[in-house]
This record gives C-alpha cells, structure tokens and sequence, in this order.
C-alpha cells in the first residue's frame, strides 16, 4: 500500500477523534473523486480511516441523489468532501447547508492544484497536534484581543500597527465555542485586522502572493510594499502578475486597502515547503495579509458588507512579529 495513504489514514483518525469526536455510533459520508494524484489518495485514507462510511463518486452519482442522500442525514452526522476542484450541486451551498442541520464537515477543496511533488506537504498538513494548536491558538486570541499595538518585521522592515486588533478568530479544530464543527481543511490558522485600519503603516517584504487564479506566485526577490494609512501607495521590485493584481483591485476599488491580519500556524508548510494552492499555503506557519476591501468577518464604518470584490493573500518574509512588546513569532516559529 502507498505510504502517503498510511500515513494521511493515521492523521484522519487522530482528527476524527481530537477535533471531531466522531465515532462508528454516527453516520458519516464521503464525496470524493478521482481526477488528481492528491484526491485519489486523501479518498483512499478515509476508506480506511472510516470504514463504516458511505462512499460516494461525485462523478458517477447524479446530483439529485447525492442531494436525497445528504438530506437524508441527521444532526452530528460527518460528511467530508474530497475535491480536485469545487464540488457544485446547483445552488446547494454543500458547507453552508449542512452547518444549518448541525452535520459535521471536513472540506478539502482543489486538491488538483498541488503538484504531486507536493502531495506529501498537504499530507503532512492534515497531521493534528491537538495539544500545539490549541496551546498557540487560544494564546495568541488572548494576547491579540489585549494588545494595543503590534510590529510586523521582515528583512528589515517595518509595518505598525498603531491600533488594536478586533477580536481574533480561530481555526484550530477546537469547536466547542462555536456554532458549527468543521471547515476548510487543513486547519491551523488565527485571524483579526486592526481595528483602525487607517492605524497602519510602514513597509513589508512579501515573498508570495495569491495570483488571479488563485494560486502561489512566488517572485524571485521578494517584493516590498508601501503602505500609508492602511492602504498600499507604492511597491518595489514588483513583478507584472502582482502589478495585474494592484491594477485590478484599484480599477474595481479605487484603492487598496490591507484588512486581514493572519497567523498561520500550519507547521507543514514555510517558506520552502510550498504548496500551488494559495487557500491552503494560508495555513502556513507564519504571517499573512490580505490586499482589497473584502473582509466580510469584519464589519468597518465605510465598509458595506458584499461591496469589497478582492481578497488577495499575501505572505510576509517574516523576521518577527511583536503584539504590544512582546515577541510572538520569530525565526519561523511560534514563542508563546
């Protein structure tokens, strides 16, 4: 049997356990298919890892059954979606749908993005260190909710944040606070945005950036930007796919605005274990920001919610990062 498809069993088993509570007295289901290297053996794991459940070939099944077999589904059932790209069934909203029946989700999204050169990362990534993330986590909430400044440094530079930050969310399997068990995996990431955004300003150095079709681009020397009063006013050493990116947001926003403020937590990804997949890389252990107005978590005087059209990740070159005075992240890792 293929070693990554042991070890991607034995990592879903610790997380249907540590995260989910799952056990065989619960129904549970898999949509999957077989179109990438990565889906075939992430489906492959959770045959394994849940042998009790009802497997289903999204390419095979017609879309009305599948919909019949989900409705069928009671409270604290498990459904996991394995995906080469975005499982559609018409207007049914699969995630959103099944949160409102209180069902459990385990979502992996465009798994066909990565290489398959790739593959052991995202394996790696599903890997749950229960005590470690929720460890880090739940202090870094405590400590950004409480801090009234924070300093992103990266090869020398230096943005401020000269305002506290609303109030965190966390993505690290710990759903006993929250209304739905369950997301888009892999899991390891803490988020908030200043308060203020206008408090912000400085300059970073980012080394990778989420391109128009949602994947890495990582430019040779990483690129520094400008920012004035929360917005992006200037860069250098730009390259013309990031360049494609501020033209877009301006034309469509007038301005760029910076909103997210993300930690990733995610010790299977860095700057050199790399994924394609820009929305799974934003686990990666380090900090990320977003560029554009979109930031619907948030709700900002002047904002309208669904106004925002862009949310474009960007990945810092990370020296440290200071909440207040003290030290929360440097050399790579997390020091809380």
């Amino acid at each position: 049997m293929n070693p990554l498809i042991v070890t991607t069993q034995l990592h879903l088993q610790n997380l249907l356990r540590d995260a989910f509570h799952h056990t065989n007295k619960e129904n549970s289901v898999v949509i999957y298919d077989t179109d990438s290297t990565l889906s075939r053996i992430v489906s492959e794991a959770y045959k394994l890892a849940l042998p009790h459940a009802l497997f289903i070939d999204f390419n095979k099944l017609p879309h009305a059954e599948i919909r019949q077999i989900l409705d069928s589904l009671e409270p604290l059932a498990l459904v996991a979606l394995v995906q080469s790209t975005n499982f559609r069934l018409d207007a049914f909203r699969i995630r959103v749908e099944l949160f409102k029946r209180k069902i459990k989700v385990i979502e992996h999204p465009h798994l066909s993005r990565m290489s398959d050169e790739e593959v052991p990362y995202y394996v790696d990534s599903l890997e749950y260190d229960c005590e470690y993330y929720h460890h880090v986590g739940h202090t870094l909430k405590r400590k950004i909710d409480s801090a009234s400044s924070g300093v992103l440094e990266s090869g020398g530079e230096l943005l401020l944040f000269n305002t506290p930050f609303e109030s965190a969310k966390i993505n690290i399997g710990d759903y006993s606070e929250m209304a739905n068990m369950g997301g888009q995996f892999p899991l390891g990431e803490v988020f908030t945005e200043a308060k203020d955004l206008r408090a912000l300003s400085g300059r970073v150095r980012i080394f990778i950036f989420g391109d128009t079709s949602y994947r890495v681009n990582q430019p040779k020397i990483p690129i520094t930007l400008i920012i004035e009063q929360g917005q992006v006013v200037g860069c250098e050493n730009s390259t013309p796919a990031f360049e494609e990116i501020l033209f877009n947001i301006r034309r469509d926003e007038g301005v760029v605005w910076v909103r997210e403020l993300g930690f990733g937590l995610n010790r299977a990804f860095s700057k050199t274990r790399i994924v394609s997949d820009i929305g799974t890389y934003e686990r990666m252990c380090g900090v990320h920001l977003s560029l554009g107005a979109k930031h619907g978590i948030y709700g900002k005087s002047g904002f309208k919610r669904g106004d925002g059209k862009y949310h474009v990740d960007v990945f810092a070159d990370t020296t440290s990062f200071k909440l207040g005075d003290e030290v929360v992240y440097k050399d790579g890792a997390w020091v809380v």
